[in-house]
C-alpha cells in the first residue's frame, strides 16, 4: 500500500505535440509495461520457490520445524530493515534500489540452488540465504510501489493498479502450480535456479525504467530525519493507520489459519493435500477474478467499498472450523479472493490519490511493516492455542477477529468517507493533462 513521491513523471502520452502516440491504453506508460512485465517474472518464480524451498528443507533431513525456521528466517529481516528500506527508496533513486535487491535476490538464491544441487545444505546456510532474501525484499518492496504510483496518472489509475495486480495474481497462481509440478518432476534445486534467474531476468527488466523526467530529491536531513517525516505522514491520516493496524490482526489470524490449520483440517477430514491445494487454487482464481472486476467498477467511496470487501476474509477459517465439505470450502475461497481484490484495488488507489509523491516509499513501509509485524507470532502462536482451546475454537476465533477488526476500522469515519477524485489527484502523482511541476495545495479526504 503506497502512493506518490517528489514530483511525478510525465506519462507518455501528454509529451509535446507531435510526438509519437504510445502503444496501448494511455494509462500504460512505458515505465508501467515494464514494471508489470518484471513483477509478472517475479511471481512467476517466486511462488515455486516457496515450495522449492520447503522441499529442500525436508530433503535434506530435516523436519517441519525446520521449514519454519528457515520461513522465520526470511520473515525476520523483512520486518527489520522495512522502515530503513522505505527511507532509502524515498532518498535514492528507486529504479537503482530495486534493481540492487533484485541482484541480492538473484546471489542468495543463486547459491541456494547449487547448495540443494551439489549436496546437502545445512540449515544454517539456508536459514542465512533465506535472510539475504527477506532483507533484499523489505528494500524492494517499499520502492517497487512507489515507483508504481509514479508511473501511473489521472482517472484511469484504478484500472491501471487492477491490472498490475491481475498480472501479479495469475502469475502466482501458475507459479505455484508450476513450481509444485517442478519440484516432483526434477526436484526443487532446479526450481530454486529458475527463480534465480527469474530475478535476474526482472533486474534487468527494472533497469530500464526511463526516469529523466522525475526531478532529482532535495537532499533531506538525514535516515532518521525521514523516518519521523514518514511517521508523522502515516500517523496523520486516521484512515491510514486505522486500516493498518486493521490488517495486522487480519492478516496474523489469517495467516495462522491457512498456513498452520488448514493443512491439518485437510489431512483429517478433507481427503489430504490434493483438495487442500484445490482450495488454494481456487483463491487465487478469486483473486484474478477480482483484479479483473476491479478493471471495470470504480467505487466513489473507495474505503467504505473495500473494507466491506475484507468481511469474507473470515469465511475459510470459519469454514474450516465446521469443517465443510470440500466444494463448500472452495467456493469460500475462491469468494475471499475475490472480495479480497477489490480491497486491494481501492487501497492502491486510495494511496496514490491522497498520499505525496515524495514520501510514497516511507508510508508504504509502514504499511507493510505493519501488515506483517504480527504474522510470525501469530504462526509460532497457532500450535499452543490449538493446543489449549482446541483447533475449532481457534479457528472461530481467527474469523472472530477479522469480523471483528473490520468493523472496528468501519468506526473511522475518514474510512467511510473517502472519495475517489475525479479531479486533478491532490496528494499523489499529478494528472497527465496538469502542469508538470504545478502544486496541487489540496489534500483534504472528500466527504
Amino acid at each position: 500500500m503506497t502512493p506518490p513521491a517528489d514530483t511525478a513523471e510525465t506519462v507518455e502520452a501528454s509529451g509535446p505535440a507531435g510526438a509519437r502516440r504510445p502503444r496501448g491504453p494511455s494509462w500504460a506508460s512505458r515505465n508501467y509495461s515494464l514494471l508489470t512485465a518484471a513483477a509478472f517474472v517475479t511471481s512467476l518464480g517466486s511462488q515455486g520457490a516457496l515450495i522449492a524451498a520447503a522441499f529442500a528443507v525436508l530433503e535434506s533431513g530435516g523436519d517441519g520445524g525446520d521449514v519454519g525456521l528457515v520461513a522465520a528466517a526470511r520473515t525476520l529481516p523483512l520486518v527489520l530493515f522495512l522502515l530503513i528500506g522505505g527511507a532509502v527508496a524515498d532518498r535514492l533513486p528507486r529504479h537503482r534500489v530495486m534493481v540492487a535487491a533484485n541482484a541480492l535476490n538473484f546471489a542468495s538464491q543463486a547459491v541456494f540452488a547449487a547448495l540443494v544441487l551439489l549436496g546437502e545444505p545445512q540449515l544454517w546456510q539456508m536459514m542465512l540465504l533465506t535472510g539475504l532474501g527477506g532483507a533484499g525484499q523489505a528494500f524492494f518492496s517499499p520502492a517497487a510501489e512507489g515507483m508504481l504510483m509514479s508511473s501511473v496518472q489521472g482517472e484511469q489509475a484504478g484500472r491501471a493498479f487492477a491490472v498490475f495486480r491481475m498480472a501479479m495474481q495469475g502469475a502466482g497462481l501458475g507459479g505455484a502450480a508450476l513450481g509444485g509440478a517442478m519440484v516432483a518432476v526434477i526436484g526443487p534445486g532446479w526450481v530454486l535456479a529458475a527463480d534465480a534467474a527469474a530475478f535476474a531476468v526482472a533486474g534487468s527488466l527494472r533497469a530500464f525504467l526511463d526516469v529523466r523526467r522525475i526531478p532529482k530529491r532535495a537532499p533531506g536531513g538525514g535516515l532518521l530525519s525521514d523516518l519521523r517525516e514518514g511517521w508523522r505522514e502515516f500517523s496523520g491520516r486516521p484512515w491510514l493507520w486505522g486500516v493498518v493496524l486493521q490488517f495486522s490482526v487480519a492478516n496474523a489470524v489469517v495467516g495462522a489459519a491457512d498456513a498452520v490449520y488448514g493443512p491439518l483440517v485437510a489431512r483429517d477430514h478433507l481427503g489430504g493435500a490434493g483438495p487442500w491445494g484445490l482450495a488454494l487454487a481456487l483463491f487465487g482464481g478469486g483473486t484474478v477474478t477480482g483484479a479483473l472486476l476491479m478493471t471495470r467498477w470504480k467505487p466513489r467511496r473507495l474505503l467504505l467499498a473495500g473494507t466491506l470487501c475484507v468481511f469474507p476474509l473470515a469465511l475459510p477459517a470459519a469454514a474450516l472450523a465446521v469443517p465443510v465439505p470440500i466444494g463448500v470450502l472452495c467456493t469460500a475461497m475462491f469468494l475471499t479472493g475475490v472480495t479480497l481484490e477489490v480491497f486491494g484495488v481501492s487501497w492502491m488507489t486510495a494511496l496514490h490519490q491522497e498520499i505525496p509523491e515524495e514520501k510514497l516509499s516511507r508510508v508504504s513501509a509502514y504499511d507493510w511493516f505493519g501488515s506483517v509485524a504480527l504474522v510470525p507470532l501469530a504462526m509460532a502462536s497457532a500450535g499452543p492455542a490449538e493446543a489449549a482451546f482446541g483447533r475449532g475454537t481457534s479457528l472461530w476465533g481467527c474469523a472472530a477477529l477479522v469480523v471483528v477488526v473490520t468493523a472496528a476500522v468501519l468506526c473511522v469515519p475518514d474510512v467511510r468517507n473517502l472519495t475517489r477524485r475525479t479531479g486533478p489527484v491532490s496528494g499523489g502523482t499529478p494528472r497527465a493533462d496538469a502542469r508538470p511541476g504545478a502544486e496541487d495545495t489540496d489534500r483534504r479526504l472528500i466527504g
